[in-house]
């Protein structure tokens, strides 16, 4: 890699990586998933917020690019990078999808803009370190990378001017986990914002507004003001690896990603317990999922898919994790078994991770059976992929969730998928804005 601040060591390693049918393939399949969560989102409270907001604004790219990102969130069905621990389809899909719309782009280009913009954001989250990430959402602080290198991709951004727009759109990074606390909305305005901001940063750019060539490494740079142990030599590193969009993983189930693991497992044994009476349960898994999802007794929706106790009694007694899964009903139906959940950090998953996002579980049963199941990585990662049909049938679930189903349905799916073979960009109907 050529000498360089980290931004521009970056930026010659996207432009100069090779885009094969398969990547664009998979990323019409990753594009197809954030859409569909995006218009799966307008069923909430939040998303119709969000939509009356977007509603009332003049029409633009940004606003489109926020609208969607927020709506993408929602449902925590949107996908993950396990390595950079980001959610890089809600900040990197609708900042392209804005942009590739007001410039006419192709589908060829709009889909090479979103595997650029998701390299970008990945790698600077895999270089963040695990501590920022503690006090930071990563989706919010490392995604108007993405957003902004998918915007200045569609608008054809020299190296130069490339660097600008990732100079501004790192100064544009924020977002505290403090919303946890109390169960607010403001996850969803992380993903919008980071999508706006990029947007924002590569227009400026374009106009020959400057910004900080050294903005990851610098004395006052992202890094030394929110990374205590960034590891920079991640934004560069393994060059020759395949697109990391290829290596995101996909959602099943309507939660944070760290209870997936022990979903998995558990959805495993509760098909094997024959209605026992259930004593307590006992999970291991990595520190960030305890630092994010302990929660014992969760009093709402968004407060239950955030929850290792709650998501652990779900799977353990229903034959599948649904919205319905999250609700007050079920809430209450479980907080008793929730209660008696453990959960604890422990080898080999603190070590693993964030390679691996794992966990293991043990049921003790009132009879005195102990039944044990090990996640090293989950459903829907890279080692152990849902299929083609699973993505395109999630995507019709979550479609038919925010009011589009049948022929319009299918229409929306096979416009996108064909995008990969040289398709041109479908209406997308989210709001008025669009």
């Amino acid at each position: 890699m050529a000498a360089g601040t980290l931004t521009e060591q970056l930026i010659e390693l996207i432009e100069t990586k090779e885009i094969g049918d398969g990547d664009r393939e998979h990323a019409a399949l990753l594009v197809l998933d954030a859409v569909a969560n995006a218009i799966g989102g307008r069923a909430t409270a939040p998303g119709q917020i969000l939509v009356e907001w977007a509603e009332a604004e003049p029409p633009s790219a940004r606003t489109l690019a926020f609208l969607m990102g927020g709506l993408t969130h929602i449902l925590e069905m949107d996908d993950l990078h396990k390595a950079s621990v980001v959610h890089p389809g809600c900040v990197v899909v609708p900042a392209a999808w804005a942009v590739a719309a007001r410039e006419a782009a192709s589908g060829e280009a709009f889909l090479t803009a979103v595997i650029r913009g998701f390299e970008a954001m990945t790698r600077v989250g895999m270089a963040a370190g695990a501590e920022h990430y503690r006090i930071w959402h990563s989706t919010a602080t490392c995604g108007p990378f993405g957003s902004a290198y998918a915007t200045g991709s569609l608008l054809g951004l020299d190296a130069r001017t490339m660097v600008d727009a990732l100079g501004n759109a790192g100064d544009q990074a924020s977002g505290p986990w403090q919303f946890l606390e109390s169960g607010a909305m403001t996850k969803h305005l992380h993903a919008g914002r980071a999508a706006a901001a990029g947007v924002l940063a590569a227009d400026l750019a374009k106009r020959g507004f400057t910004g900080p060539p050294r903005i990851l490494e610098g004395d006052k740079g992202l890094f030394a003001a929110t990374c205590p142990d960034a590891d920079p030599g991640a934004v560069t590193r393994d060059a020759d690896a395949p697109w990391q969009l290829t290596l995101t993983s996909v959602k099943p189930w309507p939660s944070c990603r760290h209870t997936h693991p022990l979903i998995d497992a558990c959805l495993e044994i509760g098909a094997m317990a024959d209605g026992h009476a259930i004593e307590r349960v006992e999970i291991e898994t990595y520190p960030a999922a305890l630092d994010v999802c302990d929660r014992p007794a969760p009093e709402s929706e968004y407060e239950a898919k955030f929850s290792l106790q709650h998501c652990a009694a779900a799977a353990l007694t229903r034959e599948t994790i649904d919205f319905d899964a999250f609700s007050a009903t079920a809430r209450g139906a479980l907080r008793p078994l929730a209660g008696r959940v453990r959960v604890s950090a422990a080898e080999p998953y603190v070590s693993a991770y964030p390679g691996a996002w794992g966990a293991g579980v043990a049921v003790f049963f009132a009879d005195g059976t102990v039944r044990r199941s090990t996640r090293a990585n989950t459903k829907g990662d890279p080692e152990n992929p849902i299929t083609r049909d699973d993505m395109i049938a999630k995507a019709r679930l979550l479609l038919t969730y925010g009011g589009i189903s049948g022929d319009e349905a299918d229409s929306l799916i096979d416009g996108i998928l064909r995008l990969a073979r040289g398709g041109a960009m479908p209406r997308l109907p989210i709001a008025s804005a669009a």
